[in-house]
């Protein structure tokens, strides 16, 4: 159910930073058309830190809804606090995700010990499929792999989406763990990569710009195609990076915004893209053409 081009979907936002319920439509309208896999709401990309309670709650209801059950929608439920992370969890069972995708707690550090005791606690409290998210690089702590083969163990835990980038850990984890564990790579650089050692799919930035290559790109590489995968991601190598160039979403909002497809809003404290860089963003698309 969980596999292919999963898009870490935008939030629609007007110009003074409220929810364009729209263009959120407009926006899971396009990825149905375009046969996007599955898709993640509020998830880093969906500028989930500044989402509250409510909004959280009527944007993966909205989803749900609107989807109808053409492709999966996955909930990003989680959060620093465990408290909270269950409470999101929970209303995202209530309103009818198909999963939820956890983060590991930002800012207060868990050990690993804590990190456990953290992903356990949601696990027994929820009865929904749950994927585990690691991004040292934005949350200040590591899901180590002994930690990841002990989660995998419990009975909702289904998969991980990893945004390390570090390929040698899928290597490590698939031996280890039950086969029907899920790897998902966070990471639209290294990707390909990642499937060609066993990931089932990417939860994917530059999803949100080319949904059909993305989707194409997976599906060549599930049914073992590489070449034809390999030939059409290397069009794309120049829109992954500029994904980066500021934090994430920033740059895939302006492109988006760029295109026609949503209005100019994005919360603080994140801001609007440097102009410096639009050139870069418009470069990156007109290159896989």
């Amino acid at each position: 159910m969980f596999q292919g081009c999963i898009v870490a979907l935008v939030t629609p936002m007007n110009s003074d930073g409220s929810v364009d319920v729209r263009n959120f439509r407009n926006l899971l309208d396009f990825h149905v058309d375009n046969k996007t896999d599955g898709i993640v709401i509020l998830g880093t990309t969906g500028e989930c830190p500044t989402i509250d309670f409510d909004e959280h709650t009527f944007l993966v209801k909205e989803a749900v809804s609107h989807i109808s059950g053409k492709i999966p929608i996955i909930a990003g439920t989680g959060a620093n606090s465990t408290k909270e992370a269950i409470y999101l969890t929970q209303s995202a069972k209530e309103v009818g995700a198909d999963a939820c995708l956890l983060v590991t707690p930002y800012y207060n550090k868990p050990n690993q010990n804590g990190l456990f005791e953290h992903y356990k606690a949601i696990n027994d409290a929820v009865d929904i499929p749950q994927i585990l998210y690691n991004v040292p690089s934005r949350t200040g702590c590591d899901l180590k792999n002994e930690t990841v083969i002990s989660l995998s163990q419990l009975s909702n835990i289904i998969g991980i989406k990893d945004a390390t980038g570090e390929l040698e850990r899928i290597n490590f984890l698939k031996n280890k763990v039950e086969e029907n564990f899920i790897f998902i790579s966070g990471d639209d650089l290294s990707f390909l990569e990642y499937m060609k050692r066993g990931g089932q799919g990417v939860i994917s930035v530059t999803a949100n710009i080319t949904p059909d290559l993305m989707h194409t790109i997976c599906s060549h590489i599930l049914k073992e195609d590489v070449e034809k995968a390999e030939n059409i991601n290397e069009k794309l190598r120049s829109l992954h990076k500029a994904m980066f160039i500021d934090s994430n979403p920033i740059p895939v909002k302006w492109l988006l915004n760029h295109l026609g497809l949503i209005k100019q809003g994005i919360r603080l404290p994140l801001v609007e893209l440097d102009k410096k860089y639009h050139s870069v963003m418009i470069e990156a698309y007109e290159a896989i053409k």
